[in-house]
């Protein structure tokens, strides 16, 4: 049974998976339960990794009736975590040729690339010449070894083979995503729409195309950087953290929206840290409590414009690209590497403690970075 001191109930409809050590903003709290007296909205549930968004939270789910609320998610519809086993020898890979060989990763696909992303995607998806890059923002690929494993027989059971790199590349749907929410907040602003219109079934075909998009450009991403590296590779598992679903929550069909959360009700999951901390492979414990979702990562503690300010004096960038746990770090566009530092960020192991304490995961692998990858020049 897990802690219910970690499931605490803040108001009527208001849930907050958090424990007395997690770090949570006050204006991320003020943010939920604005969004909890939203018209329609029935219940919110926010995450460990909780923190203010603009307008609305980040690291939380939101169940309505009768009406669904694009805004909620954001734009970028899709963005989510793909993991791949690598045929790369953890003992055997060292930072400095992973690094040599990636190369650059930002430009647009070339013509063989393009091929592959057309048979991914429906030929009316747009926004192609972003296929198969990162983007800016808290976006990474990055190698990874298993530094620990909690549960053997379960990595077998995902063919996830402790010997051998594994490849997490975090992306969504890159500027389809921001076109679509710009249209519906152009045409409808922030107060959603009605169940069964057209309006809503226009939105949730677009929502759709992103949610494709997203996970082409993620599969694309791996596919590049195992090309780059001379490796095979296979997919474990892909799960998107910003969408919206039908969904039935205590007797009742309604509309689960996830911003910046990870599904506890479809497998196994990777919640990761900072570029310098851990990640963990776990596997969700689903709960209506919870809103049958996770925390999707460690969650921001600084706001972006305060890092530079923080951190300039004390570090260069290139004393950046190194982390204490000795994994590499590729970002050469100066704003950037200041603002995705690790200390900008909660400690994974507090997140991923509250939810094993509140019984909704239990922990299988944890897994060291080993070469994260942001943007070899100016982003994005």
């Amino acid at each position: 049974m897990g802690n219910t001191h970690c499931i605490q109930q803040l108001s009527e409809g208001v849930t907050l998976i958090a424990s007395d050590d997690t770090w949570i903003e006050g204006n991320a709290i003020q943010q939920l339960q604005t969004t909890a007296a939203l018209p329609g909205m029935r219940r919110v549930a926010g995450m460990p990794d909780l923190h203010p968004g603009r307008g609305y939270p980040v690291g939380a789910a939101f169940f309505s009736v009768g009406r669904l609320y694009p805004a909620l998610i954001g734009g970028d519809i899709g963005c989510g975590m793909a993991l791949w086993q690598t045929s790369l020898d953890a003992r055997k890979s060292q930072p400095e040729k992973l690094d040599k060989r990636l190369g650059d990763l930002d430009g647009p696909l070339s013509d063989e690339w393009r091929e592959q992303a057309d048979a991914l995607l429906p030929a009316r998806i747009g926004f192609r010449s972003a296929l198969g890059t990162i983007g800016g923002g808290n976006h990474f690929a990055e190698l990874q070894r298993i530094d620990e494993v909690y549960d053997e027989a379960a990595l077998g059971t995902l063919a996830i083979d402790p010997r051998r790199l594994l490849l997490l590349a975090h992306s969504g749907s890159r500027g389809l995503g921001q076109a679509i929410l710009r249209e519906h907040v152009d045409q409808y602003g922030h107060r959603g729409l009605e169940s069964g219109g057209d309006a809503c079934r226009a939105y949730l075909a677009r929502h759709g195309d992103a949610l494709r998009f997203a996970e082409a450009n993620r599969e694309l991403i791996a596919r590049r950087m195992l090309d780059r590296l001379r490796a095979e590779g296979e997919p474990v598992l892909d799960i998107h953290h910003n969408l919206v679903l039908p969904s039935r929550v205590d007797g009742l069909d309604g509309w689960l929206h996830r911003k910046g959360a990870t599904p506890a009700d479809a497998g196994a999951v990777v919640i990761p840290g900072s570029r310098g901390d851990f990640s963990y492979l776990a596997r969700p414990l689903p709960q209506a409590a919870s809103l049958y979702s996770l925390a999707h990562g460690a969650g921001r503690k600084w706001m972006r414009s305060e890092c530079k300010d923080r951190l300039s004096r004390r570090y260069t960038p290139a004393q950046l690209s190194r982390t204490k746990l000795g994994s590499h770090v590729i970002c050469r566009d100066r704003e950037l590497i200041y603002e995705e530092v690790p200390e900008a960020y909660k400690p994974v192991d507090s997140v991923v403690d509250t939810l094993r304490r509140a019984g909704l995961i239990e922990l299988l692998a944890r897994l060291r970075p080993v070469l994260s990858y942001k943007t070899r020049g100016e982003c994005c």
